[in-house]
């Protein structure tokens, strides 16, 4: 159970990640998969942003053979649209290596609505979101 200073170390080959939850009736592994592509920069390795290091890695975990192969169709797809090196890393989700984060990183957006990071980075997301994925919106 590394803390948020020994993962920015790059040593517990630990990445930030939120588990979706999500209602295969509602919205289909394949579309919350471009969501991912849509809002994040795929291309960047151990990079999103500002923020530096192999815990900023692009990468999604499966939980599924099934979810793996849909992973790396989107995948494609994506880099056959974008016409760039997608460096995503698509990996099998393993329990006993999730950590989940301190309090203080628990609903770091609504927590920390001075810091600089939610004031410039998740409304352009939000944005993006809005622009493109109306559909999945309440």
């Amino acid at each position: 159970n590394p803390d948020y200073k020994t993962v920015c170390t790059g040593e517990t080959n630990l990445a930030e990640v939120v588990p979706a939850l999500f209602d295969p009736a509602l919205i289909s592994y394949e579309d919350l998969l471009k969501i991912f592509f849509v809002l994040h920069d795929p291309t960047t390795l151990n990079r999103q942003g500002e923020d530096v290091g192999t815990q900023y890695r692009s990468v999604i975990f499966t939980h599924s053979d099934e979810q793996a192969r849909i992973a790396h169709e989107i995948k494609d797809w994506v880099e056959q649209t974008i016409d760039e090196k997608v460096v995503t890393q698509i990996e099998p989700f393993i329990p006993s290596q999730y950590t989940r984060a301190e309090d203080y990183h628990q609903e770091y957006f609504t927590n920390n609505p001075e810091n600089v990071f939610c004031q410039m980075v998740i409304p352009a997301k939000l944005s993006k979101l809005r622009a493109n994925f109306t559909k999945f919106l309440k």
